[in-house]
């Protein structure tokens, strides 16, 4: 079972946002994916797909769906293609973790891994503290997995943190054999979501995609996007 869980604050632009859907898109369906699915356990899996920014800004691009062919996979990519995005304010992770643990325990279908993919381009900045969050997902046995976006070309990029990498690693991901895939420019994105469902679905070690986060002074501030909103609450809400 896999939930993706697609940041879309407005920190990103337009461009960006329709850069990070057509990657999913596309890594959906590619033929590599598709192996993957068809040499699982079960032949097949369960995904859903929500946009989050703010924990009450959380939209569904669509529920629990079973994939187990091309042609499955070419129709959820068809309708992640369709689906409008926008960019909404703030940035709840906390809020992700959260709803995507409900999907996974009211979902209608079983599975031997529950993996949560978390993208995003900064830190939580609203709702409960993310490690909260994080707590109660690895509590049911649950596995989070990230993709923090390095990228600095958004409007609302003074909420972003250098070190992205780090913060992911020690505040958000976790759970047995979890791993995070940073990407540093857009050009990077597609061939990284695509390699990363790879991993993902076939249950595999993460090896050299897992690019080991930047090795800070001291472990990551959990509450550094909180401060940075504290700080600059005074500036128009980008996110």
């Amino acid at each position: 079972m896999l939930v993706l869980a697609i940041d879309v604050s407005r920190s990103m632009s337009p461009a960006e946002l329709a850069l990070q859907r057509q990657g999913y898109a596309e890594a959906i369906r590619h033929p590599d994916v598709v192996r993957a699915i068809r040499q699982g356990a079960y032949r097949k899996i369960a995904v859903t797909m929500f946009e989050w920014a703010a924990d009450y800004n959380i939209k569904e691009v669509f529920g629990w769906t079973l994939v187990e062919s091309q042609a499955d996979a070419d129709r959820l990519s068809d309708q992640i293609l369709a689906f409008p995005t926008f960019g909404q304010s703030r940035t709840s992770i906390s809020g992700a973790i959260r709803h995507a643990t409900a999907l996974i325990e009211a979902a209608p279908h079983d599975g031997y891994r529950r993996v949560i993919d978390i993208s995003g381009d900064g830190p939580n900045n609203q709702g409960e503290p993310v490690l909260e969050a994080r707590q109660a997902a690895l509590a049911l046995d649950l596995v989070i997995n990230g993709l923090p976006l390095m990228t600095r070309d958004g409007p609302g990029a003074g909420f972003s943190i250098a070190e992205l990498d780090s913060y992911y690693a020690d505040c958000v991901i976790g759970g047995s054999g979890s791993f995070l895939v940073p990407v540093d420019s857009w050009e990077q994105f597609p061939e990284a979501i695509r390699r990363k469902l790879v991993l993902e679905i076939g249950g595999l070690a993460p090896d050299h995609l897992s690019v080991v986060p930047v090795q800070a002074a001291e472990p990551a501030d959990c509450l550094i996007g909180e401060k940075i909103w504290r700080d600059r609450m005074w500036n128009n809400d980008f996110r």
